[in-house]
C-alpha cells in the first residue's frame, strides 16, 4: 500500500518538465517551487515506511521517515530553494537541470531504507553534481570534473560491494546501524568516509568546490558531503573510531586555510574543519552528541552558503575570488559584506548566531563522555575556524588594502538569497527552540548560560588578539599569488615523475631489445619457421597469442599513463 510518495521523484519530475519551458522567469520560478513543495511534502510525511517496491526479489525502501531523515531531507530542500534563488540569474540549461536532479538524488538517499536504494542515489548524486563543475566550461574544469566524478563513482563501488557482502554476511540490506566487524561493513564505511572528505580521502572537495560555477559551488556545499554525514550517523552512530578521524579533521585544514590564496578554496578547507565537529559527534554517539550532529549540519549549510553566497557575488562583480586581489570592497558593496560577517560570525560560533547553538551540543557531548583531549583539540580548531574564516574571508575580500576595485553591489537575487539565509543563521542563534524540536532525540539542553557564553567569548577575543598581532608583526602568511598543493601532490608532481622514470627505462629497455631485435630475431623465425613449417605447433598457437598479449598489455600500459599524466 502506498501511504506516500518519494519526495525525490518531485524533483526528477521538475527537471523533466524545466526541459519543455523556456529559458527564461518560468524556469527560474520552477526551480524555486519545486523544493518549495519538497519542503512541504516533507514536514507533513508520517514516520515508517511508506513507499516499498519489489524488484528482483528485493524489497526496495524509497520512503523509510524518522526523525533524523526528516530533518536532513528538510534542510536540503531549504538548501535547493535557497541556492537557485540565488542562481535565478542563470539561464543554462545544464546547470538548472543538474541542480534539481541533485538535490532529488540527495533527498531521495536521505529517505532510503535499504543500501541498494542508497546505492542508486547515492550514485546519482555524483553523476548530477559534476555538471555543476562542467558548467564553467573551461579546461580546468573539465579535469577537475573528471577526478570528481572517478572519486564519487569509486565511492559508489566501495557502497554496492560492500552492501553485496554485507547481505551474504547477513541475509539483510536494511540500512540501519552496522558495526565494524566484517570486510562488508568496512567498505561501506570507506565509502561513507570518501564522501565525507575523511583525512588523506578529502583533497577532492578542495579541488572541486572552487573550479564549479559561481552558483554551483553555493549548490555543491549543501549536498555531498552532508549526505555523507547523515549516512554516518545512520550507519555508524558511537564508532569510537571516528572521534579521533573527526579530531583530526578539526585540525589539519586550519593550516592549510591559513596560508590559502583562494578565498573560496580556503571556505573548501573550513568546510572541512566543521564536517570534522560532525564526525566527532556521530563517533560519541549519545543522544546529545548525535543532536548536536544533525543540528550542526543543519545550521553549517546555512553559514558555509552564505559564505560561499557572499565570496560567490564579489567573484560575480570583479571576476576573482584571490585574497591578493582584493580589498576596500565595502565601499561599494556594503551588504554584501555584512551578510558575510553574518555568516563569519555564525561559523565562528558567536553567541546569538547559529553556530554557537549547534557547535556547543557537540562540545558538551565530549565533556560528559570524558573525552577531554578531544574537547581541548575541538576549542582549538574553533579558534582556528575564526582565524581563517570568520576573520581572514571577510578582512581580504572587503578590507586589508584598498585593490582599487569599486564593483557594483550584487544583483538583487543574490542579496535576496543572501539576507534570507542571513535571516536564518541570526534566528536560530537567538531562538533555537524550532530547531531543537527537530532533532532525532528530545533535547534537554540550554546553550546560552553564563559558563558557554564567556568560554566562548573568552575563546573568540584571544583568537582576534592573535590575529591582529599577527597581522601588525607582520608574522601572519600574506596572501600570495601562489597554488598550495594538499594530498593532490601525488596525482600532480608523485604520480608524474613515477611515470616519467618508469617511461626512460621502458625507452632504454625498448631501445635494446630492438637492437637484439634487429641482429636475432629474424634469424630465430627462419630457423623455427623451418623446422615446425605451418603445420608445427608453434605456427598454431605462439604469434597470435602472443601478439594479442603484447597489444593488451601496452593499451593497458597506455591508458594508465595517460590518466595519471
Amino acid at each position: 500500500m502506498i501511504d506516500g510518495f518519494p519526495v525525490a521523484f518531485l524533483f526528477f519530475a521538475g527537471a523533466a518538465l524545466l526541459l519543455a519551458l523556456p529559458k527564461g522567469p518560468a524556469r527560474a520560478a520552477l526551480l524555486l517551487l519545486v523544493p518549495v513543495l519538497s519542503g512541504l511534502m516533507v514536514w507533513s510525511l508520517p514516520e515508517g515506511h511508506l513507499w516499498t517496491v519489489r524488484l528482483m526479489g528485493l524489497d526496495l525502501d524509497f520512503l523509510r521517515v524518522d526523525p533524523l531523515a526528516r530533518i536532513f531531507a528538510l534542510i536540503f530542500s531549504i538548501a535547493a530553494f535557497l541556492g537557485n534563488l540565488y542562481a535565478w540569474h542563470v539561464r543554462d540549461t545544464v546547470q538548472q537541470v543538474a541542480a534539481l536532479l541533485y538535490a532529488g538524488s540527495a533527498i531521495g538517499a536521505v529517505f532510503a531504507g535499504d543500501l541498494v536504494t542508497l546505492f542508486l542515489f547515492w550514485e546519482g548524486t555524483a553523476i548530477t553534481s559534476v555538471f555543476l563543475i562542467w558548467a564553467r566550461r573551461t579546461e580546468g574544469a573539465y579535469h577537475t570534473g573528471m577526478r570528481y566524478l572517478l572519486i564519487q563513482i569509486g565511492s559508489g563501488v566501495l557502497l554496492l560491494a560492500g552492501a553485496a557482502l554485507f547481505y551474504r554476511e547477513t541475509g539483510s540490506l536494511a540500512f540501519e546501524k552496522m558495526t565494524l566487524g566484517s570486510l562488508g561493513t568496512w567498505l561501506i564505511f570507506l565509502a561513507f568516509g570518501i564522501k565525507c572528505a575523511f583525512p588523506m580521502l578529502h583533497n577532492w572537495l578542495q579541488d572541486s568546490y572552487p573550479a564549479a560555477t559561481i552558483t554551483g559551488t553555493v549548490i555543491l556545499s549543501a549536498f555531498t558531503t552532508k549526505l555523507a554525514v547523515y549516512a554516518l550517523a545512520r550507519g555508524f552512530p558511537g564508532t569510537e573510531i571516528l572521534i579521533y578521524i573527526g579530531a583530526v579533521m578539526t585540525l589539519f585544514p586550519i593550516f592549510f586555510a591559513v596560508i590559502e590564496n583562494d578565498l573560496r578554496r580556503v571556505l573548501a578547507y573550513s568546510l572541512n574543519n566543521q564536517l570534522g565537529f560532525m564526525v566527532v559527534g556521530i563517533g560519541i554517539g549519545t543522544e546529545m552528541a548525535l543532536n548536536g550532529t544533525a543540528a550542526h549540519a543543519f545550521a553549517h549549510i546555512l553559514y558555509k552558503a552564505l559564505l560561499f553566497m557572499s565570496v560567490g557575488a564579489v567573484m560575480f562583480r570583479t571576476g576573482t575570488a584571490k585574497g591578493s586581489e582584493l580589498g576596500g570592497l565595502y565601499k561599494t558593496m556594503p551588504l554584501t559584506m555584512i551578510f558575510c560577517v553574518v555568516g563569519a560570525a555564525s561559523i565562528s560560533a558567536f553567541p546569538l548566531f547559529s553556530g554557537f547553538v549547534t557547535k556547543s551540543l557537540i562540545l558538551s557531548a565530549s565533556v560528559d563522555e570524558k573525552h577531554y583531549y578531544v574537547w581541548a583539540i575541538l576549542l582549538f580548531a574553533s579558534a582556528g575556524v575564526f582565524h581563517h574564516s570568520g576573520i581572514k574571508i571577510p578582512y581580504f575580500a572587503f578590507f586589508a588594502h584598498d585593490s582599487g576595485l569599486r564593483p557594483k553591489e550584487a544583483p538583487t537575487h543574490m542579496l535576496l538569497a543572501m539576507g534570507l539565509t542571513a535571516f536564518l543563521c541570526i534566528a536560530i542563534g537567538v531562538y533555537p527552540a524550532p530547531l531543537y524540536a527537530l532533532l532525532p532525540f528530545k533535547v534537554d539542553y540550554v546553550p546560552y548560560t553564563t559558563t558557554h557564553v564567556i568560554t566562548q567569548l573568552q575563546l573568540l577575543f584571544f583568537s582576534a588578539l592573535a590575529f591582529t598581532i599577527l597581522m601588525l608583526t607582520r608574522i601572519y602568511p600574506p596572501e600570495l599569488r601562489s597554488v598550495n598543493l594538499d594530498t593532490d601532490w601525488t596525482y600532480r608532481r608523485l604520480f608524474p615523475q613515477i611515470i616519467g622514470f618508469v617511461a626512460s627505462v621502458v625507452s632504454s629497455l625498448w631501445a635494446t631489445q630492438s637492437a637484439f631485435w634487429t641482429r636475432g630475431v629474424n634469424g630465430m623465425i627462419e630457423r623455427l619457421y623451418r623446422s615446425h613449417g605451418p603445420e608445427g605447433q608453434i605456427a598454431k598457437v605462439w604469434p597470435t597469442g602472443a601478439m594479442v598479449i603484447w597489444i593488451a598489455i601496452l593499451l593497458g600500459v597506455t591508458l594508465v599513463i595517460n590518466f595519471s599524466s
